[in-house]
């Protein structure tokens, strides 16, 4: 019976080559193809497999030979993983392989991230890692779609305890390999970061006014990862247009919290020159991980602990306006038409007069110094009303059919 699905299968057959065999057992067992990659550098796997850790080196522009000559591990090992990511991208582009699967520890994980970053949204790729879910992993590394399986006892050879997490890896990207409806790209597609409908509610209208003009609106869950998730989309300019509106991972980044989108984040759509309208919503908060003491500098804020995993607390005036700073110079680097909406009267449903983190003069500050900052290469929008007001729904569509109409945004799709 021949395979339905290609899966390729990477990491170092000379130290692995056990584990990643049963991966390929496991995954042949049930009705799949497999193509195996080595990226060894110092020793040999058991058996040649279908791409050698030569060819690896080559098509990253070096050599195993450069890779052992630097004498550096990390060095070593990056010359790998800017090869394996070129490899798989060029597998995939030739209709080689329908997903991917990395084995690792801490060094093969490292470039896992690569491998899986240079494959498009929609196709599998899963990495088992002894590090998975680490936040040794930092965000702006992390596919759009990556998936992690946790590789429980899996530092050194095979036992039942391993084989329970690699069987079921195998099965996972398989079979999402055999299920994936990738994107369909039939729709110019529309980027938007919010949070909750209890914090905040414009996208409950724009989303339904923007795909009754056909488009297809991807919603961005702006809590770290699916700030993350947003700005690997529009840096491979995935977006005919964004809708930034829910920009509070700057601030978290600023702060130092552990609920991170990475340091680029607000920046890759302008980089990209994708049109583009951006809003504070929740500038005023930092995120932080709900389970972890807070800060002693942020000791004694107001705060609200919005579950057992996260908790907001209440930015000072001046970090406020370190924020708006900081938010300006981000849509400096913008090449692209660049809109900021700045709703005057608040950015989200607990900062409203007489809810609990209301601060008008801290909301006035970050106003302030947002028009104060605001780079020549944007256009600053000063609106009287909440982010969560119709008003500002209104204005947002009203910009947007503007863009349209003058040809900035591409026409939707009936």
């Amino acid at each position: 019976m021949s395979a339905d699905k290609t899966i390729l299968i990477a990491g170092t057959y000379d130290t692995k080559d056990d584990e990643l065999s049963y991966l390929a057992d496991c995954i042949r067992g049930q009705g799949g193809g497999v193509l195996t990659m080595d990226v060894s550098v110092l020793g040999d796997p058991k058996a040649p497999t279908d791409v050698s850790k030569h060819d690896v080196a080559q098509v990253g522009g070096s050599s195993i030979e450069a890779a052992i000559d630097s004498g550096d591990e990390n060095v070593a090992m990056q010359i790998m993983a800017k090869g394996a990511a070129a490899m798989a991208a060029q597998l995939h582009s030739e209709g080689k392989i329908d997903g991917a699967i990395v084995l690792g520890g801490t060094m093969g994980t490292d470039l896992a991230l690569d491998l899986c970053s240079a494959l498009p949204l929609g196709v599998p790729k899963f990495v088992v890692s002894t590090v998975s879910f680490s936040a040794m992993l930092p965000p702006e590394r992390l596919a759009a779609d990556i998936q992690m399986i946790l590789w429980a006892g899996g530092l050194y050879g095979l036992n039942s305890v391993c084989k329970s997490s690699l069987s079921q890896a195998a099965g996972a990207v398989l079979g999402a390999a055999r299920a994936v409806e990738p994107p369909k790209r039939d729709r110019p597609l529309i980027g938007m970061t919010s949070f909750g409908k209890t914090i905040l509610h414009y996208m409950v209208k724009l989303k339904p006014a923007l795909e009754q003009r056909g488009y297809e609106v991807a919603v961005f869950h702006a809590t770290g990862m699916g700030g993350r998730a947003f700005e690997s989309l529009a840096e491979q300019g995935a977006f005919a247009c964004v809708m930034d509106f829910a920009t509070q991972e700057v601030g978290n980044h600023m702060m130092g919290s552990g609920i991170s989108a990475g340091a680029d984040r607000m920046t890759n759509a302008g980089l990209k020159g994708i049109p583009q309208m951006v809003a504070p919503a929740c500038y005023d908060l930092v995120d932080l991980i709900g389970w972890q003491p807070l800060p002693d500098r942020l000791q004694g804020r107001e705060a609200h602990a919005h579950n057992r995993l996260l908790t907001s607390v209440l930015l000072s005036t001046e970090e406020r306006r370190e924020v708006a700073r900081l938010m300006a110079d981000k849509l400096s680097t913008a090449t692209g038409p660049t809109t900021f909406l700045l709703p005057n009267q608040g950015g989200n449903e607990w900062d409203r007069p007489g809810a609990p983190l209301h601060d008008a003069e801290g909301l006035a500050a970050f106003c302030s110094e947002m028009r104060a900052a605001c780079p020549a290469n944007v256009t600053l929008e000063d609106l009287d009303c909440h982010i969560n007001d119709d008003a500002f729904s209104e204005q947002v569509l009203a910009i947007f059919d503007q863009w349209v109409a003058e040809g900035i945004v591409p026409e939707g799709v009936s």
